[in-house]
């Protein structure tokens, strides 16, 4: 299978998938590709920083794939996934009597990437001890294994390092060692958040469905142009890894192979930036905050939770469109949304005639929230609410 953006390694050591793809449009991604094939015309050390998820592992193996290493190995280790008294181990390898269990000598996975590429991801997780051990051999190239006085080989490896710390903010903290960040930071390469290149999305999204329909031998489905804007929009705190997940489980759950508003999962549909829940949530009542939460948090539905009381009079029409407004700054304006996102997605037309018959339902010019980088076919279909 092509690795792609924000794919992770399932081992903490293990040669690298072959083909990587980077996916996407956006400049952002462009940028990257150019940085990657600069990467891969010399042996420099390189520091890849970004959000976990946004695909780190696959940029490491692009530059080692394009590089004149490309035909040995890429051996990838995740520095936070191996207990600390065994990484030195791991790393350097041990000679025999060295520790308990250490019945035989043992090459690490320095020695095993010769002429090759080792990346070392979460570098920003190594303690001290091991900072400094790793620092002497960037110095020399010289491998002396665990348990041994003497040097057991010198190796020719390329370093990459990954991390999704900021190492300046560790470096001020006393965490992370100055000499060593700036031995591995020749060629820094940083990927943005997900959010922050939505034009990748679509792509991604196509990718993805192809990826998984061929793994589940599914037929291939379609994204309705609705559900693409709510994939578009919402800002995807996991990046890449998470769109990843979701769109397999819809790839899972579309039987009749149109994928709408409705069959997105709560967490797509309630997702919405920062700044937009903070600023909503000061217009908000408790009663609102309350009822809100216990749908979209609770999964409880908008005719038990909201119908109800407001007929009985316990809540104000103000309260109502409140609650409306919240939806769909929430899911980004469009009635079927909000529907979903209050658990009646069967039920949106009769939501809406209900918002209608009690003027509820808020005019076209307010529903207008879709960002202005929607592709505008999506921007036409979300600001309309339908």
């Amino acid at each position: 299978m092509p690795g792609t953006v924000g794919m992770p390694s399932s081992n903490d050591c293990l040669p690298m998938r072959p083909q990587a793809q980077l996916i996407g449009i956006s400049s952002a991604t462009r940028t990257i590709l150019d940085e990657v094939d600069y990467a891969a015309r010399s042996d420099a050390k390189v520091l890849i920083t970004g959000e976990s998820g946004v695909g780190k592992e696959v940029v490491a193996q692009l530059i080692h794939d394009r590089s004149i290493r490309s035909q040995e190995k890429l051996i990838a280790i995740n520095c936070a996934g191996v207990p600390e008294s065994l990484l030195a181990s791991e790393l350097f390898g041990h000679v025999r009597g060295s520790f308990t269990d250490a019945y035989r000598d043992k090459q690490g996975w320095l020695e095993q990437a010769h002429r090759g590429t080792i990346l070392m991801d979460e570098i920003g997780e190594m303690s001290l001890q091991m900072q400094a051990a790793l620092l002497r051999f960037l110095e020399s190239g010289e491998i002396q294994r665990v348990g041994s006085d003497r040097r057991s080989a010198i190796v020719d490896v390329r370093i990459i390092a990954a991390t999704n710390r900021r190492l300046m903010d560790r470096i001020a903290t006393k965490e992370f060692r100055e000499d060593l960040y700036y031995r591995l930071n020749v060629i820094h390469i940083e990927i943005p958040a997900l959010r922050e290149r939505r034009e990748d999305v679509p792509a991604l999204v196509a990718h993805f469905l192809q990826t998984f329909s061929d793994s589940y031998r599914v037929a291939l489905p379609v994204v309705d142009e609705e559900a693409m804007a709510q994939l578009t929009a919402a800002p995807w705190p996991g990046n890449v890894r998470q769109l990843r997940n979701v769109i397999e489980r819809l790839v899972v759950r579309a039987p009749e192979g149109v994928i709408k508003v409705a069959d997105l999962p709560r967490e797509v549909l309630s997702m919405g930036s920062q700044h937009e829940a903070v600023g909503t949530a000061l217009h908000r009542s408790p009663v609102v905050e309350e009822l809100f939460g216990r749908m979209v948090r609770n999964g409880e539905n908008f005719w038990d939770v909201v119908y109800e009381p407001f007929m009985a009079r316990d809540l104000t029409r103000e309260d109502l469109r409140a609650l409306v407004r919240q939806g769909l700054s929430q899911t980004r304006g469009g009635y079927q949304a909000v529907a979903a996102l209050f658990n009646v997605a069967s039920d949106h037309k009769k939501l809406l005639s209900f918002l209608r018959k009690h003027e509820c339902h808020l005019p076209p010019e307010d529903l207008r929230v879709a960002p202005a980088h929607l592709p505008q076919t999506a921007k036409s279909r979300v600001a309309i609410g339908e």
